[in-house]
Order: structure tokens, then sequence, then C-alpha cells
């Protein structure tokens, strides 16, 4: 049996400290992506993997492509289903989730539990770095700049990264239907009937800092409304009475509720209410019937990681996503001085670029 690699062996090196203009905000996971990423894929590992054996042609393309010999590092290699698809090839692979990493090493695979943010890799390292359907799992644009970072820094000069991610123009429009987006979501969870006033935090109003129940309104970025500039969340009031209203984004609020919400700063900007929704809760769906349905998902339920469902007879987890628009992922990778784009593409409601490193 192959032995699961849980923390740095001597050969592959330690990463470089990080970077003056990477802060320990960057390194550290935020508490959204703990809940709702990784409790949740060690909850539904073994599902998720009897789900997951379809290789994306545009993926098994720019594998089969590589040179006979070539080391691909798979950062984010879920159920290893793209580990050993080109036999001419030699595969690491890497993920946050300790049981996917299991059921990949029973398999036979290559593998380590590691964070995508902070790869355990030496630079240069591989002939080619993957990482499908990864980044949209990141909270914030700094930890998805960094993973990015992190592929190019472990590939040598002249090696290849694919990179792809969820699109928020998806061809079944339909889906997004099914999703949750997180402003009605943490409207819920934070500002329910009985609640205080929203609570302000003068440290930090970005994502990787404050609390899951926490409220910040002191920064750029608010959870729940995306990137608000300089200002703050200009008045935002829990109140009961006879004053219902709809606010914008939140559908009908009632007694106990949210009353106003105005978000802006002191020029006056306010988020554009064109803007599309980005950030959203995608349900997975675990069936009664299956082995993972037992006490720990009792436990789940109770703690509130999970929710019964009777009418389709399963337990279902909420997923964080932060889905890609036209041009987002290209904009990450655009200011980047030792990687160049070599192509991009669209692909099965994915945004897609593969990247070529120029220089070390």
């Amino acid at each position: 049996m192959k032995k699961i690699i849980t923390k740095r062996s001597s050969n592959l090196s330690s990463p470089p400290n990080p970077s003056p203009d990477c802060s320990s905000s960057v390194q550290s996971t935020p508490e959204i992506e703990k809940k709702y990423v990784h409790r949740v894929y060690d909850a539904i590992a073994p599902h998720f993997s009897a789900t997951r054996f379809a290789k994306w042609p545009k993926v098994s393309t720019f594998l089969n492509n590589l040179q006979p010999g070539s080391i691909v590092l798979d950062a984010g290699c879920g159920n290893g289903k793209y580990l050993g698809l080109n036999p001419n090839c030699f595969f690491i692979g890497c993920d946050i989730s300790a049981p996917l990493i299991q059921i990949c090493s029973d398999r036979g695979h290559e593998v380590l539990v590691a964070d995508a943010v902070n790869l355990p890799y030496r630079s240069g390292y591989g002939d080619a770095a993957i990482s499908i359907a990864v980044l949209h799992h990141l909270s914030t644009e700094h930890r998805r700049k960094k993973a990015i970072d992190e592929l190019v820094r472990v590939v040598k000069k002249g090696g290849h990264v694919l990179i792809t991610v969820w699109a928020v123009e998806q061809e079944d429009g339909s889906l997004v239907n099914k999703w949750t987006p997180l402003t009605r979501k943490y409207v819920e969870e934070w500002i329910g009937p009985g609640s205080p006033r929203v609570r302000g935090s003068s440290s930090s109003g970005t994502l990787e800092s404050i609390p899951e129940t926490e409220v910040s309104v002191s920064g750029k970025e608010v959870e729940g409304f995306g990137n608000v500039g300089q200002g703050d969340v200009k008045d935002c009031v829990v109140g009961s009475g006879n004053g219902d209203k709809k606010v914008e984004g939140f559908g009908n609020v009632g007694q106990g509720e949210v009353k106003d919400c105005v978000v802006g700063s002191e020029n006056g900007d306010k988020k554009d209410k064109k803007d599309k929704q980005q950030e959203y809760f995608v349900p997975w769906h675990l069936p009664y019937h299956r082995a993972e349905v037992s006490g720990a998902s009792a436990g789940a339920v109770e703690n509130g990681l999970a929710r019964k469902d009777d009418m389709k007879g399963a337990i279902v987890y909420d997923r964080y996503y932060h889905v890609f628009g036209a041009g987002e992922l290209e904009r990450l990778v655009s200011g980047m001085k030792n990687a160049v784009i070599v192509d991009q593409f669209y692909d099965k409601s994915n945004w897609c670029v593969i990247l070529e490193k120029t220089s070390c």
C-alpha cells in the first residue's frame, strides 16, 4: 500500500518563504473555506468520488500532448481522475482533503495532503501543472492570485499550466437557480429575528479575517456585498414593526430583519446593481442510502454544516463557490512577470487558460 504524505518530504523541498506582498492572511485559510469547502469535501468524499469519473477532453488533450517523462503536478486533484491519464508521464497529486487523498492513494497514485496556496514543491520541480475546478473554492482574489503564482512557481521555465474555473456564464442557466447567493444565505444566518444591529469591526472587513457569524463594514470587501470600494455599509438597520420592505438582493424581509441597507463611500459610490452575482453556495445532495450518512452526517446537521431534505431523501451540504466572469481569469494572470497566456477558452461552463512559464 502506498504511503500518503501528510507533510513535506525531503526530496520535494520546502517552498520559499512568502514574498513581502503575500500577507499572512492570504496564507491563512478563511473560515468560510474551512467550513464550506474543506469540511464539506471531507464529509462527502466517497460519494463525490463515485460521481467524478468523466474526463474533460480539453484536459485530456493537454496531458496527452506532454513530452514522455514529464513530471505533472495536479494541485487540487480530488479523487485523482486525471492522475496517470498519460502513462508516459509521472504524476503527483495533492489536495486539501485527506479523505480524497486516501481514495487516490488506495488507487495507487503518488499523492499528498497540501494547500493550493502553499504547494510543497521546490521551484521548477515539474514540467507541467494543472488546477482543475479549484480556484473557484478560494474566497478572495488575493488567495486566487497566490494559487496561480504557486502553480507557475513549481514548473520549469518553458513549462505549462492549465487552469479551469466555473463560469458565471453557465451553458445551462437553470442550474444557477438551484444555487444560493451568499447575500441571501448570510442575511438569513447573520441577521435573523431578534438579532442585534449589525456589528462592525475596526480591524478588517476582508473575508480572510472576519468570523463567519460576524458582519464587517470597515474594509473594501464586505461578505455578501462584494467589493464596495473604499467606503462602508452606510446604513444597515435591523428592526421590527410595520415598515417591512424589499431590499435589493435580499428578497422580502419581514419583522426583525434588515430594514434598510445602503452600500457606499463618502464619495457616494454605490455597488453597481448590474454587477453579476458571483458568490454562491452550491448544494451537494448526499442520499440517505449512502454509507456516509451516519453519525457524522447527523452531527453535521446538528452543527449547521448540513440539512435534511426529506423530499429528495438526502443530506444537503453547501459548498462555497466564487464563479468567474468573462475575462476575470485572464485579468488575474495578466500582470505576471514570469508567465504568459498561450491559450484561453470556454469549455463546458468553465473558463480556462494555459500559461507558459517564461522565466525562473
